[in-house]
């Protein structure tokens, strides 16, 4: 029972600090941990107790994603953190040229 007390506690740091997310060209991104937890694959990553390096290190890379594309999965990353009450709602706009990419790269992320 008093491993489960402690538990508790480590599940609310899990969304604290920051991670860097790193583009194909090695632009980083640094983001909320709680904003990039919109993505599951991320939040898998960033949470498992299976010991990814993405856990101790706090960054992952994306060697496939472009950062122009990466700037953007960031940017709706806070879009949804603020717009998923439902309150209020505002479009996300993309760029239609960005679009496929963008699309391959969310169902990657699972967001």
């Amino acid at each position: 029972m008093a491993s489960r007390e402690h538990h508790q506690p480590q599940e609310e740091e899990d969304t604290a600090g920051v991670v860097k997310l790193i583009s194909a060209e090695g632009f980083e991104f640094v983001v909320d941990k709680k904003a990039a937890m919109v993505s599951n694959t991320l939040r898998n990553m960033l949470t498992s107790p299976g010991g990814f390096s993405e856990t101790r290190q706090g960054e992952v890379r994306f060697p496939e994603i472009p950062t122009n594309i990466l700037e953007k999965i960031c940017q709706y990353f806070y879009w949804s953190l603020h717009y998923s009450s439902g309150k209020e709602t505002a479009e996300f706009l993309i760029e239609p040229e960005t679009t496929l990419e963008l699309m391959m790269a969310a169902n990657y992320l699972d967001t």
